[in-house]
């Protein structure tokens, strides 16, 4: 049989180099040994192909553990390669979790990390799992094997879980395993330092003894895995101790943006308090640094129980869609300043409307003590006017041009009085004086006059503009006091004192006539009116110092007097005769021995020249004491 296979005694090893080429499985290196038994082969010849199979299965075994160990060292490479590009570190452990699997072959692989604050260990990342209770364990110190492995530190395995008594088994436990079917468990520690973090798994759903080299891997792959959970806990650490730095940058931006709003806004508010700015400069200074509209609003405003919470601490409040901050002092608010159209501001910006609401405190602080400065001035040099008429005339007019009033003018003065419920009362007078004489200090400071408090009220010596009158002087003043005070305030004048300076005592006679006019409208009902003596019919002559009887019949019958005597006409005698005869038109015609149309014509002229109310009773009685005063003091008429 020799001659038909001779390369078997020459090259033996040859159909084994054959089945080495192809990679042909283990069971096939039996067939050549088999092959050349059914020839007859001599025992020599077989026995060299049995020490040449048993040499190819050597070599076999070499190069299957050479390749292993070449995708172990691959997969252990690209583990590597994950970690050096971490970027998510669940998707790294999910990979290393995936290629321990692959390369350990086995039905699932997952991992556990250890809980510190609840001191036990639980499911991180699952791999071939499909039991949910099993994915959701939470194992206790010693509690299974994985408790064993991360009380112990070292590996352990099992190659038939429910049978091995090893570790300690609970119902929890177990029911996770039974429910994922597994059988053979292989747990590896997950180590940084001398510290286990968790347990990297392998098993099957099947019995398996696990060879030393699959431990070996498993523990590579949890050095890995170690590695990776090390190096994500410090880039977390890293990227916190970045946005902390980040946030601690940004404060300190923050900071210096505030340093410099602030130093910015204090020389803007200095250098207009430097050179007499006032509440309108500052707040047109605010709104260019806060980019809005800002305003001084006084504490009467609509807005007062706002601006009472915003001056009791200083803050600056919202309201609506503005922003508010109290200007106050000593306990008193004195307004606000409202930034309108601002519904955000920052600390910064909000502090710089907190600080020129200060500045605004301040200012009007000093405007008011320069302002009830020159008041009292002015109140002063009033009061020697009234009370010491033997002054010096030319001391009085140095006086008053300091204060910028003119006493050579003409002037009117003016007797004023708050007439509100419980006027007659001593305290309402005394409080009522105190705040009628500061709103008329400040009219008179407008209008380059003097003003002072006196007797429950006011009195004001104004200068008389291009064609005023005091009746006319009396009636502003008496509107512009109680729109400030918001109640009804009456107002007397005088006649014109044409040169206060040069004749002092006449501000004394002129402030008696003034106060007498005062009463008589109190009398008459026409509180909160202003009017002179002349607006007040024989009353007013009457109350007058001048005793002005040519003036009155002037106003009061003039326009007759007049007609009479450009055209010739006979009115005057008319108007007498028909008072005379009961203003009955029949009678007067036979007192005047004319027809009646002609008294009718008469009586028509008469009313188109005195007014269509002339015949009233309060006008007829001043017509007719005119009439009488005109017949008896022909020289005194016009």
């Amino acid at each position: 049989m020799s001659h038909d296979h001779p390369q078997l005694s020459d090259h033996p090893e040859a159909p084994y180099l054959a089945l080495l080429a192809r990679g042909a499985p283990a069971e096939a290196y039996d067939r050549p040994a088999l092959l050349a038994r059914a020839d007859g082969a001599r025992p020599e010849a077989l026995a060299r192909l049995d020490a040449a199979k048993r040499l190819a299965l050597r070599v076999r075994a070499d190069l299957e553990g050479r390749r292993r160990r070449e995708a172990e060292l691959s997969a252990l490479f690209e583990t590597a390669h994950d970690l050096a590009g971490l970027r998510d570190l669940d998707a790294v452990l999910r990979a290393i979790v995936q290629r321990a699997r692959s390369l350990l072959g086995t039905e699932v692989a997952y991992l556990s990390l250890n809980d510190p604050t609840a001191g036990d260990t639980y499911m991180r990342v699952t791999e071939g799992s499909v039991a949910a209770r099993f994915q959701q364990l939470r194992l206790g110190m010693g509690e299974g094997l994985g408790g064993l492995v991360a009380q112990t530190a070292r590996p352990y395995v099992t190659a038939s879980y429910f049978d091995d008594e090893r570790f300690q088994h609970t119902s929890t436990i177990d029911s996770g395993v039974r429910d994922e079917g597994l059988v053979a468990i292989l747990g590896v520690p997950l180590m940084l330092g001398s510290t286990v973090i968790g347990v990297l798994f392998a098993a099957d759903r099947h019995p398996r003894v696990f060879a030393r080299e699959e431990i070996a891997l498993l523990g590579s792959f949890a050095a890995h895995a170690a590695v990776a959970i090390d190096t994500a806990n410090l880039l977390a650490e890293t990227r916190s101790a970045l946005a902390e730095l980040e946030k601690a940058n940004e404060t300190i931006r923050n900071h210096s943006a505030v340093l410099e709003r602030a130093s910015e806004v204090h020389d803007r508010l200095t250098e207009l308090v430097l050179r007499g700015g006032g509440v309108r400069e500052v707040a047109d200074a605010v709104s260019e640094v806060l980019d809005g509209t800002v305003e001084f609003a006084d504490a009467d405003s609509a807005q007062a129980a706002v601006l009472q919470l915003s001056g009791s601490d200083g803050h600056a409040l919202r309201h609506g869609a503005d922003w508010l901050a109290g200007v106050s002092a000593g306990g008193e608010l004195l307004g606000a300043l409202v930034l309108h159209g601002q519904p955000g501001l920052d600390p910064v910006d909000r502090r710089t409307l907190e600080r020129a609401a200060m500045v605004t405190s301040l200012l009007l602080l000093a405007r008011r003590s320069a302002g009830e400065a020159e008041q009292r001035v002015r109140g002063e040099l009033l009061d020697d006017l009234l009370d010491a008429p033997g002054r010096d005339p030319l001391l009085l007019r140095e006086r008053a041009a300091r204060l910028r009033a003119d006493l050579e003018a003409p002037h009117v003065v003016l007797a004023a009085r708050i007439d509100g419920p419980d006027a007659s009362s001593a305290a309402r007078r005394t409080a009522e004086g105190r705040r009628i004489g500061s709103a008329a200090a400040y009219l008179a400071t407008t209008r380059h006059g003097l003003a002072s408090t006196r007797d429950g009220g006011t009195v004001l010596l104004l200068p008389l503009g291009p064609g005023d009158t005091p009746a006319e002087v009396a009636r502003g003043v008496a509107k512009q006091l109680g729109t400030a005070l918001r109640e009804p305030v009456t107002v007397g004048a005088s006649a014109v004192v044409a040169a206060p300076a040069a004749t002092p005592p006449a501000i004394a006679t002129a402030y008696a006539e003034a106060r007498r006019c005062l009463e008589a409208l109190r009398l008459l009902g026409r509180s909160g009116e202003g009017a002179a003596a002349q607006d007040l019919g024989f009353l007013g002559l009457l109350l007058a110092d001048t005793r002005d009887i040519a003036g009155f019949v002037e106003r009061t019958i003039g326009a007759v007097v007049a007609y009479d005597r450009r055209r010739g006409t006979d009115l005057v005698r008319t108007l007498d005769a028909y008072f005379a005869n009961g203003m009955s038109p029949a009678r007067t015609k036979e007192h005047l021995h004319v027809h009646v149309n002609t008294v009718a014509q008469r009586m028509e002229r008469i009313g188109r020249l005195l007014g269509p109310d002339w015949q009233c009773p309060a006008r007829a009685l001043e017509i007719q004491l005119a009439l009488r005063l005109h017949v008896a003091a022909p020289a005194m008429t016009p």
